[in-house]
Parts: structure tokens; sequence; C-alpha cells
């Protein structure tokens, strides 16, 4: 069964997957329905309208209700009020031109009711699509226009990308007027996404004809849980739902659609798949340029011919010199004729943009390219011209000039927009990864299989219990609840070994399930998934601008006044020394005159300048580079990420669970006073057993196992009050009526509990064997301890000898004690540690080491390192470290592996060395192109370069720049370990 549409029949009950909540009936449109409690803002594009839901107190009855609603809508600019008098809830929908949802609150408490729960106001965040950016200077203005708007705090926009991310607020202005904003500019704009990054399905909706049906099914679906913004489509039939997965989720959603049919209205929802309008988009761009340049082509050609090829040939070309009237020739007639076409037609577009351009006081490569065609065709109309009304005149026209020019930039552009293409062909590739359906089972309460069904993964919720057969991929992020199988994840962590999986292992979205069936329970579905946290992380970086791209954007504001200062001097240069006979007449082509050669020169200066290769060297670069960082399971944040981390010449280490394996075990216990070993373990389990440090759980796992050897476990152990943590040292806590401490020695001697020569002798044998010793005492006296050792990992040692390699010096900053740490530093050939060092201490060391003037990068994987993370230049965080290590990091190691630090520093060396080298030939290029077209060669060798060479020129150094930054996408690995490949999505 295809569950691509849900219908009234659907089994099971509203029950804790999100179908049954609590029915608050309300009235909405003299239908009821349920308002369930939700305290969050939505906001509805298409009417300009916002949404705010809050809790009210003190509402006694239905009558109070009534009358808060009544001092609501009677306030300008709030459309709908509904008040809830059982729940005490309000939902409020009004314009943000006209009224804030501060005001809204305080008009109900001065109403006498008092509001609670009521939302903070968030900044919201929209992306954008914007079309017709040629360069960085179009990107500046595009930012600039943004900018202007009222209520935007900030705007970034990549020219690359072709995208823009705003963050405004949403009171003062909506997308709609951001829009406005960018279309007045001279741009296109779609908008891709509203609000944060939210879950979304998308419903074609039958049933749905009037707009009292649109208002009623919005009205209804924002009363619901979970859902926080509703967009209605009613030419099309479409429903697009904004929706929180802990709450409901797809299926709930059409189910509830379905329920809220009333009188001759049915309402009939099923999925509808949006086209991917990044690909789509990019496909009609495509083939824009390429029709323009085939149309341009076909009156070009001609062209071509009339004026420079059949000339040659007299047999052939003799008839082109047949008078029309006067001096006008047939050649020159028809070459007048069909690139007419091709410069107010075809090259219409350069006309808009240059229009746009100097509106708003701006030039870019369109203002170029429009002075180049219009002096070369409007001079060549003034020859057809002078010589169609004179029997004596002979000149030459450049309608060719004008008519190729145009081809060869519109060749260009097709060819950079399929390059363009090929920078994100990696992300492209991980969204693609993840399955188009799953196996939904239903079960009963005892767990037993009652149905299953295949169903659309966009469907699908928390919670689902989805069966995944041998050589399937996983669709969401889940746990194994039955079944043993391997699972290849190489496609997302690049750990070419498969994974055993078994009850309680989790499993990632888009991984290929080997050889075993699986059934897994979705714990992460929809825009939660790691899959899709990769796919926006990378996208977000591909839109950050990196601090190297300044100089482009410096240079772009001034690059085209130049350029036209240029062209025009040398148009000067040339015509001013011939009218007065300062070189050779034989220098001047016969078929020209001196204000005919200056003429061309000044034009081939116009169109070889190319602000566009210039503005493309550094965001295509950090395009490819981010795309196959990811695709290697190296996450770089952005373009400032990239270029710090190749100036790097300090890696700092945390020690366990980075250089270590980070799964400490318990390998020997020992007693140091009269409390039995029951009673030790007691104890130690349950100090520790509140601790989410990777040796606390050792500690309790093994002394729970000790424990159940020697007998069951005393109740008055269960639990610990006053439990506090000594960051970098231990745990202290109440157990029963003992004082409980577990910990290092340092705990030991914040306490005043004497360590005896037994416990250091214990410890120092222990640590010297690079294990770490956990201490226990009872009221006051070190009652036992546990050594525990955590295995280094085996690529450790090489990554220091690699890092070394590359000029980088090691250090290793960690909590444990001095005798362990060293022990661990010495097998990895660290030279430099710092030990017994709590998270604030690590942030100090880092920003001591910066004080020296090294740029440091720090790698860690818990919560302790946070600090350190961020205080570092470049914060790498382990991939199966804690969420806030990997939040606070500049660069996530998803497969773990510490090869993948030597992997992105080098990647951001080669990656900057790319983006040097993309603007020694953007700007070389144009140091030696200007001067050549300017004519500095041509009294030398008599070389020149006409303007529509220099056309084909400047189309050509944009592409060059394009494959320089694709060339990445061949980047290899500097460290193959051993049963670690390297597995990436080429």
């Amino acid at each position: 069964m295809n569950l691509n549409s849900v219908n009234g029949e659907m089994e099971g009950e509203r029950g804790d997957d999100g179908l049954k909540e609590p029915l608050l009936l309300q009235h909405v449109n003299g239908v009821a329905i349920d308002i369930p409690p939700q305290q969050q803002f939505s906001y509805d594009g298409s009417k300009k309208l916002r949404t705010v839901k809050f809790k009210i107190r003190e509402i006694k009855c239905a009558s109070c209700a009534t009358s808060i609603e009544s001092v609501l809508s009677n306030l300008n600019g709030v459309e709908s009020a509904v008040v809830s008098p059982l729940e005490g809830q309000a939902v409020v929908k009004f314009i943000p031109r006209l009224i804030t949802a501060k005001r809204i609150k305080e008009t109900v408490e001065e109403a006498g009711f008092p509001v609670d729960d009521f939302p903070e106001q968030d900044i919201a965040v929209c992306r954008l699509r914007i079309k017709g950016m040629m360069c960085t200077s179009c990107s500046e203005s595009v930012e600039r226009a943004i900018e202007m708007v009222d209520g935007v705090k900030k705007a970034v926009v990549g020219v690359a990308l072709e995208e823009a991310k705003v963050h405004f607020d949403p009171n003062l202005t909506d997308t709609d007027h951001i829009v406005e904003a960018i279309e007045d500019a001279g741009f296109g704009a779609d908008l891709i996404s509203s609000g944060k990054d939210v879950n979304k399905v998308h419903l074609k909706l039958e049933g749905l004809n009037s707009s009292e049906d649109a208002t009623f099914v919005q009205n209804f679906l924002e009363s619901t849980q979970g859902v926080s913004q509703v967009e209605i489509d009613l030419s099309e039939h479409k429903v697009t739902v904004s929706y929180d997965p802990n709450l409901t989720g797809p299926r709930s959603i059409i189910q509830y659609l379905e329920e809220a049919s009333h009188g001759p209205n049915i309402y009939h929802a099923s999925l509808y798949t949006p086209p991917k309008r990044r690909e789509t988009e990019r496909l009609k761009e495509t083939q824009m340029y390429r029709n323009q340049f085939f149309i341009s082509c076909l009156f070009s050609v001609p062209v071509l011919l009339f004026s420079m090829v059949l000339p040659m040939i007299p047999t052939y070309g003799n008839w082109l010199d047949y008078k029309v009237h006067n001096m006008l020739t047939i050649g020159m007639l028809l070459r007048w004729i069909l690139c007419t076409p091709v410069q107010f037609i075809v090259g219409q577009r350069f006309y808009v943009g240059a229009y746009h351009a100097l509106r708003r006081r701006s030039a870019n490569m369109d203002v170029l390219v429009a002075l180049g065609t219009n002096a070369a065709y409007f001079y060549s109309v003034y020859i057809a011209v002078k010589a169609l009304t004179s029997n004596t005149f002979e000149g030459q026209d450049f309608f060719e000039t004008s008519a190729m020019l145009i081809s060869f930039i519109l060749l260009g552009k097709y060819l950079e927009v399929v390059a363009k293409g090929k920078t994100s062909d990696a992300l492209a590739k991980l969204t693609d990864l993840a399955p188009d359906t799953a196996h939904l089972l239903t079960l009963d309460g005892e767990g037993n299989v009652i149905s299953e069904m295949d169903i659309n993964t966009q469907l699908m919720q928390k919670n689902d219990i989805i069966k995944i057969l041998p050589g399937e991929k996983v669709p969401v992020d889940g746990v194994v609840t039955d079944g043993q199988s391997y699972v290849n994840e190489s496609m997302i962590t690049g750990e070419a070994k498969p994974i055993a999986k078994g009850p309680g292992d989790k499993v990632i979205g888009g991984t290929m399930n080997e050889n075993g069936c699986l059934l897994v329970k979705a714990t992460h579905v929809g825009s939660e998934t790691a899959l899709s946290q990769i796919v926006q992380l990378v996208e977000a970086a591909q839109l950050a601008r990196a601090p190297v791209q300044k100089l482009a954007d410096q240079i772009s504001r001034f690059f085209v006044p130049m350029v036209v200062a240029a062209a025009f001097i040398t148009w000067l240069g040339w015509f001013i020394p011939g009218v007065a006979g300062l070189y050779p007449k034989h220098w001047i082509p016969k078929v020209m005159d001196e204000f005919e050669l200056a003429l061309q020169f000044g034009i081939s200066v116009l169109v070889v300048a190319c602000p566009c290769a210039l503005g493309l060297a550094t965001p295509t670069a950090v395009m490819v580079a981010t795309g196959k960082g990811a695709s290697l399971g190296v996450l770089i944040k952005g373009g400032n990420a990239l270029e710090k981390a190749h100036k790097v010449k300090t890696v700092v280490f945390d020690k366990t669970g980075t250089l270590t394996v980070g799964k400490p075990e318990v390998v020997s216990a020992v007693l140091f006073s009269h409390f039995s070993m029951e009673e030790f373990c007691d104890m130690a389990t349950a100090a520790e057993a509140n601790s989410e440090h990777p040796i606390a759980k050792a500690v309790v796992e093994h002394a729970k196992k000790l424990r159940q050897k020697l007998g069951s476990p005393t109740e008055h152990a269960s639990e610990a009050k006053d439990f506090e943590v000594h960051t970098g040292a231990g745990v202290s806590g109440k157990v029963g009526d003992r004082t409980v401490l577990v910990g290092n020695k340092r705990l030991m001697m914040a306490f005043h509990v004497p360590v005896g020569p037994e416990v250091d002798d214990y410890m120092m044998k222990n640590e010297q064997l690079a294990r770490t010793c956990v201490l226990v005492a009872i009221d006051g006296r070190v009652a036992g301890a546990f050594a525990v050792t955590d295995p280094v990992k085996p690529e450790a040692q090489i990554v220091v000898s690699s890092l070394r390699s590359m000029e980088i010096s090691s250090i290793m900053v960690t909590g444990d004690n001095w005798a362990t740490a060293n022990a661990i530093a010495k097998e990895v050939g660290i030279g430099k540690v710092f030990a017994e060092t709590d998270p604030v201490g690590k942030a100090n060391k880092i920003k001591e080491l910066q004080l020296k003037g090294m740029t440091v990068a720090m790698v860690g994987d818990g919560i302790n390192d946070s600090p350190a993370l961020v205080a570092a230049d470049v914060g790498m965080a382990i991939g199966a470290g804690t969420d806030v290590a990997i939040e606070a990091a500049d660069i996530v190691l998803i497969k773990s592996s510490l090869e993948d630090v030597v992997t992105a520093i080098d990647l951001s060396r080669k990656t900057i060395s790319r983006i040097r080298l993309n603007y020694v030939w953007a700007l070389g290029y144009n140091v030696l192109a200007v001067p050549i077209a300017a004519g500095i060669l041509y009294p030398f060798t008599g070389i020149r370069l006409p303007p529509w060479l220099a056309g084909a020129c400047m189309a050509a150094s944009s592409l060059s720049v394009l494959c320089s930054s694709l060339l990445l996408q061949s980047y290899k690995k500097p460290l193959h370990i051993k049963d670690s490949k390297d597995s990436s999505l080429d």
C-alpha cells in the first residue's frame, strides 16, 4: 500500500504519536475546531499577516473571552482574534505594519487580564534566490538594497551561490517588501525559505475552492498543536504547513485536514513534492543563455561572413560591394539589418542591467558591454547614414564588432552557468542520499506487527517504527529496536568499514543497510536528521563570505569607472596623435581613419576588462572546497574558518575522546579501608550516576557489574543528594548519611581528605601505564580507587607526525593528572602537555598561545572543551562529541577520526592557494589584457585586439577562474590510514 495520501479511514486513534490531544472546541466561521495550547509566532507571507499565540490568566467564563476578543478586534491592524475560555489561550492575527505584538499584549493586560507565556520577539530569517547577478559589485548592490529596507538587521549575498540570507524584524517588514527592494534594484528574487529551519510538508488539497475555504483551513491548521505556519496557494490548491515534529507530523496534519471537512466541502489531502527550485532555475538559466547565444549566432555569423570572410574571396564577395544608394553597399546594409536585432533584442539584458546599475550609482559588467557595443553600433549607423547621403564618402562600419561581441559574451555566460552548477555537485549528491520511500510498521500494545505499508519518507513522523531490509538505505535517523545487521555509513561519515548494529544502536539517515533486517524507531525526521543538518551547514558555509574576498570587494567598487576612464584615455591617446600626425599614416589600416582606429582600441579596452573573474575567484573556490570537505567527512562552517585554518601553526588536543577512543574501561578496583567492596561499589555508583563524564560512566558500569557478582545492590545507595560537579576534579554528594567524593587527587585535597602512601603508590604505578586513577572517599577517608584506561586512537601518532611534517606543533591540554597525560603524550609523540586543567584553564592556555603570535586550532569533543573551541582561532569538534562542542566549533570532523584534522588544514591550504591563484589570474589577466587591447604592441608588432576578440577573451577569463576552482574537486586526502579508507561521494 502506497501512502501518498491518507484518508479519514487511517488506522489508529489519536494517540501518543501526535494524533491524540484533548480537544478544545472554539467556533471559527461557525464550525467547532480544536485549539491546543501553543506559544509561538507564525507568519503568512501571502497575506502579510503574522500570528501570535499566548496564554491569558483569570479568564473565568466565556464572556471574559468574548470581551477580550472584542477589545482585540477593535485594534487597528488586528485581523482576527480567537480566545479559548477553557485553556485561556489567544490566537491573534495582525498586520505588522499597523500594530506590534507587544501592543497586543499590552492591550490585553490593560483590559485586566494578565498574559503568560508570551513569546519573545525573534528576528526572522529568510533565504532568497537572486537572479541577474554578474559580479561582486552586483552582490554589493543587492546587499545595499536589502539593508535599506526598514526592519532589516543584516543581509549576506553570495554571488556564486546566487542566494541571500536576510535577518529582519517581522514586526517592521516582511519578505514581500524585501523582494520588492531587490526587484527595484534591478534583480530578480524568489523566496526559498522563511523563518528558522523548520519542518515543512507540501500538500495538494482537493475541495479547496474559495477564499472562504482557504481562510477556514488556515485558521483550522494554525489552531492545531504543533503547526507554526500555514501558506495557501488557492489557484494551485496547494497548502504548505510548517510544524514542530515533537508535537505533530505530516500524516497527522493530513488527517486533521480531512477531519476539517464540513457541509458540502469535503477535503482530501495528498502529498505534493515541489520541484527542486535550484536545479529548475539553474536549468532555465542555462537554457536561456544557450538559446540567446544560438539566436545571436543566427544573425552574427552572417554578419561575420559578410564583413570578414566573403570580401577576402572576390569570386564570392564582389556582390557585397554593389551600391544600393550613393555609397551605401549591399554588404553594409545587410550587416546593419542583421546586427540590429542582436544589439537591441538579444542584447536587451545588457541595457537593463546597465540601467539599473547606473540608477543605483554603481557600475558592473553590463555597463562595460553596453558602452562598448553601443559605441560600435551607433558609430556604424553614423557611417551607414553618411554613406547613404553622400556620393563620395568612404568609411568602415563595425557592425560585426557589436554582433560578435554580444555573441561571445553570451557564450561565456552560458559556459559559466554550466561550470557554476558543477561547483555544488557534492552538495547535490548529499541531498540525494535519502531514499524516497520507507516500510512503516503498525504495532500493537505488545509490540506485534499488525500491518505494514510503504510510505513516502516525507510523511514519516517521530516514533514511527520502520523496517529496513538488506540493501536498502536508512530513511531517517533512529534507534534500532530489533534485528542485527551491518550498516555502511561511509556516505555520511567517510568510514568505509561497515558498523555492526543491534538493539539500542543509532542509525543515520542516508546510510546503507548491508545484510540483516532492522526495525528502527524514528528519532529525527525532516530537517532534524543528520543528513539535513549537514546540508544546511554546507549551504550556510557556501553563502558566508571569506575575509580574503574583501580584496575583490574593494577593487570592484572602482574597477568599472577605472576601465571606462582607461578606454576614454586610450581613444584620446590614439585619436589626437593620429590627427596631429604624430605616428606614421601606414599604421592606420586602409579601410579606417584615425577616429575609427582609436575607437576600436577604446572599445577593446572597455570589453576586455572583466570584473566577473575577480568576483568569482573566492566564492567558487569556497563552494567547491566546502562541498568536497563535506563529502570527505569534514564540515567547514564558512569561508572564515576555511581561511583561518590555513594559518594554523599550533594544534591543541584534548585527551579523552579526542586522542583516546573515548570509551574508558575500568581495569582494576582496590580497597584502602575497612569498607566492604559491596558498600564501596554502592557508594561509587550512587555518586557517579548523575555525571555525564565518560570516566564516570565507566566507573558506574564496572561497579554495577562487580556488585552483581557480590550480591544484589542495597537500596540506600540508589541515589545521591546534594550532588555537585567539581569541574576538572570530580563529584560529591550525600549517599544516605555518608558524604561521598569521587574524583582525582585534587578533589581530595580540596576537601582535606588525606591521601596516604599506599594510595600514592597505587596511583603512581597506574599513571605510568597511562591509566587514570579515580579515588573514592567516604566520610573523609579514601575508601578505594578505580584504575581506568582509555586506549589511544590508532591514528593519533601518525596524525601528530604528519602535523610536524607540515610545520605544525601539537600540544595536549587535559583535565587528567600529569602522569597519565605525560604517558599518553609520549605514546603519540606530543612534547608539550598541560594537565589538571579545568575548562576555563583550557581557554586561557589557548589565549596565552595566541598572545605569543600563534594561530591556534583546538580539537575537542566534550562540553568542557567548548570554551577552548570558541577561544581558538579554529575550533575542531569531533563528530561523535557533544552537540554543545559541535555548535561551538568552526570545523566538525564527522567520522571522529583524527586524520581529518590533517585533512581540514590541508584542504584549507589547498583552497587558499587556489583562491590566490584565481586572484593572480584574474588581476594578471586584466593587467596584461588592457594594455594589449589599448594597442601597446601595435606600433612594434602590428598586433591589435579587435573588440569582438576582446569580448571572447573577457568571457574566457571568467570561465578559466571557474575551472581553476573546479580543480579542487580532485582533492585527495593526505592521510589514508589503514582500516579508515577515504570514501567520498565522487
